[in-house]
């Protein structure tokens, strides 16, 4: 049986990967030295498309790494010298303070119960943070910080680096890049690519401080540091061997949104997100975990069930639809339903059709 993964990364495969790997392969993508010319068309492709689709302006330097696990520390380490300071409303927050905490940095943190944001005038930040990380969508509770806090809190500290962890809201989102430092994602989920590929996004600011740590005699890291990017971005090259074939379907999968256009992405997007979150607050057995309307993720749509969600997940799979189940403590609790490009508006429907039914049995 064909699979619908509703999972919140790895997540469905966007519908023209699998003809971009046959090309791939046939062109022997995967074989290609990583100094060739054929590599830096790819990579030159890849940024391109996705300055484009995201809007990113010129100023900003585009990295790839392994993971967006991976920028976490290598913003670190690139970008802090004593402290940080982290938004936290849920489990990938915190280990992103806990990340910079492991480094040896005074971290932070402002933290309210998963399900909750935190608002930006009750938020004290010390003089002394040089970086203040927002994850926008937090992938484990479904809870989504507006875009308006995260930019009134850059307001309130222009001296201070934004660094915005996007991971499941992109290409979603409609983010302003002149308002932050940093962006940075990976591709398992609202790209609908297979994991292994971390795109890190960031500006002259944050470049600037990374290279004034390495000239004071700080360690800024090795082969993935800012200067290391730089001496080979140039040339459409990266410090390393990487990840090829990711980086050549990101381009072609960005190149294949542009012509969809993001309008519509985004449009479609919220059309999904509206008749889920419609059928949880009518459900005799589900609710949508975060209360406030106004903090609900449209990528990642967390319900709280009133029974064991391994039933719920359980029956979907026996009909082709793989639900995630709740994160860390909400295992048995949750139901998490990704939202992304890739999920079209049928099957979003036929999810709504199965929940709708479930309620009788």
């Amino acid at each position: 049986m064909h699979k619908i993964y509703f999972t919140p990364g790895p997540s469905k495969l966007y519908y023209t990967v699998e003809g971009h790997v046959k090309n791939a392969l046939k062109s022997q993508v995967s074989s290609i030295s990583h100094r060739s010319k054929q590599f830096e068309n790819i990579y030159s492709h890849a940024v391109g498309q996705l300055r484009e689709l995201l809007n990113v302006p010129g100023e900003f330097e585009i990295f790839f790494t392994s993971s967006a696990t991976e920028v976490w520390e290598r913003l670190i380490q690139n970008c802090v010298e004593n402290s940080s300071f982290h938004l936290v409303n849920g489990a990938f927050s915190r280990r992103f303070y806990e990340i910079s905490r492991d480094l040896g940095r005074d971290a932070v943190i402002s933290e309210v119960e998963p399900g909750h944001c935190i608002d930006p005038s009750e938020t004290n930040i010390p003089e002394s943070v040089e970086l203040i990380a927002v994850t926008q969508n937090e992938t484990s509770t479904g809870v989504a910080q507006p875009l308006e806090d995260i930019y009134a809190l850059k307001d309130q500290h222009p001296d201070k680096l934004m660094a915005v962890d996007a991971v499941s809201a992109v290409p979603y989102i409609d983010l302003d890049f002149n308002r932050i430092d940093s962006l940075f994602f990976s591709v398992q989920k609202g790209f609908g690519l297979p994991a292994g590929l971390g795109v890190w996004i960031i500006n002259e600011k944050g470049i600037e401080k990374a290279k004034s740590m390495q000239r004071s005699g700080l360690s800024i890291g090795s082969y993935h540091s800012i200067p290391s990017f730089l001496s080979k971005s140039g040339r459409h090259q990266t410090p390393e061997t990487p990840n090829v074939l990711g980086m050549y379907l990101l381009g072609k999968v960005a190149e294949d949104m542009l012509s969809k256009g993001i309008t519509q992405i985004r449009k479609e997007t919220e059309y999904k997100a509206a008749l889920s979150y419609n059928l949880l607050e009518n459900h005799p057995l589900m609710e949508p975990f975060v209360i406030n309307p106004k903090y609900r993720s449209k990528t990642v749509i967390v319900a709280k069930t009133a029974i064991d969600s391994k039933k719920i997940i359980d029956k979907a799979g026996e009909k082709g639809m793989v639900i995630g189940s709740g994160y860390g403590q909400f295992k048995n609790k949750h139901l998490r339903i990704a939202n992304f490009p890739t999920h079209s508006k049928e099957q979003f429907e036929m999810l709504a059709d199965f929940l709708n039914e479930y309620s009788h049995e």
